[in-house]
């Protein structure tokens, strides 16, 4: 009876660790850092990505296996981080994991027109190629990336071959199995040449890999939210550092502070009862202080509430706004308002609206998750709901214009449990491709802050309802300021227009007068 391929794969695995162990570890201990060793005793998954990129020769995937693990032991690939690497090679944006493909696979992005020649800095350069390829494969254990090589703006200067090679080396023998294509943008002609060698590097089979493409052929693979405006895109991402870009959404937020992994956040029970005890120790006088200012109708009149927000609205010109995704809505758009330290450490509100017929699981990361509690960070929406999400720094922790968050969302199935256990199981098997994201950044308000985006502590003393009363009063309130802004923009249009007839009018007669006279 013939073995099936799960009995196959499971003898050729333990057929490589142990061949590996006898043959090449006790002879070449010193050589391999302890750690791969350990490594490569209890991960299948590795060993299976070397075996399948030697089409399952285990003698080819042992010679593959050692020259891999030296590569490692002689770079430190197991102790880099960020640290490891000159601040200036983070801060130039030469290379770093953002966006997507079409086909869901992440996007390493080598811009290499901010790569000059130069034997000084190229070990640095090569350590943070390793260094983002080590961080991404310690996360997605086996899922592919997509290489988006960018030679818009290059020239002769930027031509290094022995730095190219390193990098297929990388997906060749260093990290097989993950490179998913490579994607060749805008090539100058005056490199030809040099990638029909790489094409020599690469072999027959992974030549097919290779996508020469210009602005119009590059939307093939990766779709225009994820490219840059020069290739037709309209991702409108700017590289900066710190923090990484784009990866370092990655740490889960829990809504009792940071933690380390999700399978530590609380249930929703827990988070009920949390935010009812945390409800009843906020003092009833600010309670008593907010509603009065809600009331409008009762405890002040309708003009010097317009006269408050109006003031207001000089100093932030951002009315309410709205991101409407295909699964959710999102409020606001674009920024989170949060008071600033001199001010006292304010909390503000993420609204999220299922536009779906099915429930949609949604959970919230930051670039700086050991600064804020998020409730909830992790939970689902039904269908035609609003989730209310409330956002406040963590310890009292200062609140930075470069921190972002990441909202993720994707259909559920009816039929699937909305519990911690479900949710964390759900999101380990849903495709990316299935995955709606939202980034917000943070704003930090100096004086002031918009009514609509920016909660008091006291006010998550409320009821739900007349939170939402406030949220709908000031939005009412922004909406018309918007419009009397608007009517008073084109007053003072037409106004300089008849000022502007009124003179070429006056100018016409006295011309006339002139001519009559002379």
């Amino acid at each position: 009876m013939a073995e099936c391929p799960t009995q196959n794969k499971a003898k050729l695995i333990s057929e490589t660790r142990r061949r590996f162990e006898t043959d090449y570890v006790t002879e070449k201990s010193d050589k391999y850092d302890p750690r791969d060793v350990e490594r490569l005793q209890q991960d299948d998954n590795w060993i299976e990505n070397y075996l399948f990129w030697r089409h399952n020769n285990v003698d080819e995937t042992l010679k593959m296996l050692d020259e891999s693990f030296q590569w490692r032991k002689e770079m430190s690939v197991n102790d880099l981080t960020e640290s490891s690497i000159p601040r200036w090679l983070l801060e130039i944006g030469g290379i770093y994991l953002h966006g997507y493909d079409k086909e869901g696979n992440k996007l390493f992005w080598i811009r290499v027109k901010y790569h000059i020649k130069d034997h000084k800095t190229t070990l640095d350069k090569k350590k943070l190629i390793a260094f983002w390829l080590e961080r991404y494969a310690k996360r997605e254990n086996g899922k592919p990336v997509t290489v988006m090589f960018d030679l818009s703006e290059t020239g002769i200067n930027n031509i290094d071959m022995d730095f190219v090679r390193f990098i297929i080396n990388c997906f060749k023998v260093y990290y097989p199995k993950y490179l998913s294509k490579m994607v060749i943008f805008d090539m100058p002609w005056i490199m030809n040449a040099a990638f029909k060698i790489v094409k020599s590097w690469l072999g027959p089979e992974a030549v097919s890999l290779l996508k020469f493409t210009s602005k119009n052929e590059v939307q093939d693979y990766v779709s225009v939210e994820y490219l840059p405006p020069h290739m037709g895109g309209t991702d409108p991402f700017k590289y900066s550092y710190p923090p990484l870009v784009d990866d370092d959404f990655q740490t889960p937020l829990c809504e009792n502070g940071p933690i380390a992994s999700e399978d530590e956040a609380s249930s929703k029970e827990d988070l009920e009862s949390d935010g009812k005890e945390t409800l009843e120790t906020i003092c009833s006088e600010e309670q008593t202080a907010l509603l009065k200012k809600i009331n409008i109708t009762e405890h002040t009149s309708k003009a010097e509430e317009n006269e408050k927000v109006d003031s207001k609205m000089k100093a932030f010109k951002k009315p309410l706004s709205v991101f409407k995704g295909p699964l959710l809505h999102i409020s606001p758009a674009e920024e989170l308002y949060f008071g600033s330290t001199e001010s006292g450490e304010k909390k503000t509100l993420i609204v999220l609206t299922n536009v779906t017929k099915n429930i949609v699981a949604f959970k919230v990361r930051t670039t700086a998750p050991e600064k804020y509690r998020v409730k909830p960070s992790n939970s689902s929406c039904d269908p035609g709901a609003s989730v209310d999400i409330v956002v406040s720094p963590h310890g009292g922790l200062t609140v930075s214009a470069q921190d972002r968050f990441l909202i993720m969302a994707a259909e559920m199935e009816q039929s699937s449990g909305t519990g911690p256990a479900e949710l964390t199981q759900f999101w380990k098997e849903v495709p990316r491709n299935k995955v709606m994201e939202h980034r917000l950044r943070c704003h930090i308000v100096e004086s002031s802050k918009p009514t609509t985006l920016t909660l008091k502590d006291s006010a998550f003393n409320m009821s739900d309802k007349t939170s939402e009363d406030l949220y709908l009063q000031l939005n009412r309130l922004l909406e018309s300021n918007r419009k009397l802004e608007d009517h008073v923009q084109r007053c003072i249009w037409f106004q300089q227009l008849l000022l502007s007839l009124t003179m070429l009018s006056l100018a016409l007669v006295i011309s006339f007068f002139y001519l009559l006279y002379t």
